[in-house]
């Protein structure tokens, strides 16, 4: 079993920066994507960003030149660094792991709330 914590959120500024990190406990396959999802109030978990363990990096459209996704595989843990933050990027973001050989094995944490005021 693995299991992500994630640490980090807060309330910030418009324009202001926030990291999360997320530390993985567990084996979660030698070749696996950890990524960072956010669910805002009535809307659908969305893909913010992701990294495979070769360090191969996706972004969603909506952040891409703001966020920047890092991992340390050592330390199995990932990191989002979030600057020139907006109202919008306010949501719950999860942290996620999945193997890639067996998509199955998914795991999720639970979740740090980001709060951008304007």
């Amino acid at each position: 079993q693995v299991l992500l914590v994630e640490s980090g959120g807060g309330l910030v500024q418009a324009g202001g920066s926030l990291r999360l990190s997320c530390a993985a406990s567990g084996f979660i396959g030698s070749r696996n994507t950890m990524a960072w999802y956010r669910q805002a109030p009535g809307k659908q978990r969305e893909m913010v960003a992701a990294m495979t363990n070769s360090g191969s990096a996706t972004y969603a459209d909506s952040v891409k030149g703001r966020f920047t996704i890092s991992r340390d595989n050592a330390k199995n843990t990932v990191s989002l660094q979030m600057n020139s933050l907006k109202p919008e990027d306010t949501a719950v973001y999860y942290c996620n792991a999945q193997n890639r050989v067996d998509p199955e094995l998914n795991y999720w944490g639970r979740g740090t709330q980001v709060t951008v005021s304007s």
